[in-house]
This record gives structure tokens, sequence and C-alpha cells, in this order.
């Protein structure tokens, strides 16, 4: 007899949005999770002025940024639910 594994599809609900000028790009990221709950960021880029005008580098820098504090963000919650259900401390997720 055969067992198969059953998998569980999961998605999350990623949202970036940006405001620019010429010299500064900010994004605004959120991300919407499974249980209802959502966790934000921000994150900015800014153009120095002998560089050459590219909006999408800018938003790519700024989303990254955004991108890595909902990550840091999602760390620190896996550790507190980690902790809850363990009852102990656990150890920093480093990335």
């Amino acid at each position: 007899m055969t067992h198969t594994a059953t998998h569980t599809a999961v998605g999350w609900h990623v949202e970036l949005e940006f405001e620019e000028d010429d010299q500064h790009t900010r994004a605004a990221a959120l991300v919407r999770l499974p249980d209802g709950s959502e966790v934000r960021a921000h994150g900015q880029a800014s153009r120095h002025r002998v560089d050459p005008n590219q909006p999408r580098v800018g938003e790519e820098i700024a989303g990254a940024r955004a991108l890595n504090e909902i990550a840091m963000q999602l760390l620190t919650k896996a550790h507190r639910e980690i902790d809850d259900a363990s009852g102990r401390t656990s150890y920093p997720i480093h990335v």
C-alpha cells in the first residue's frame, strides 16, 4: 500500500505601492496572511542629483527595503508564536 502526502496550497496577498518625485521614491508594502492578519512596512530610496532619473530603479530599491522590513517582522512574529507554543525562548533567526 502506497501513501501519498497531502499538500495544502496557501497563498499570501502582497501589495506594493509607490510614491515618487524627481529625487525620492517611497514604497508601502502590505502582506495579508491567511489568518487575516496584516503586516505593513515602508521603504525609501533617494537619487543622487548627478545620477540619471530611473524611476524603476528607485522602485526596486524602495520596494526591496519595504519587503526586507516585512521579512524581519514576519521572523519576529514567527518567534513569538514558537515561544508561545513551546513555553521557552527560541533563538533569533538571522537573515
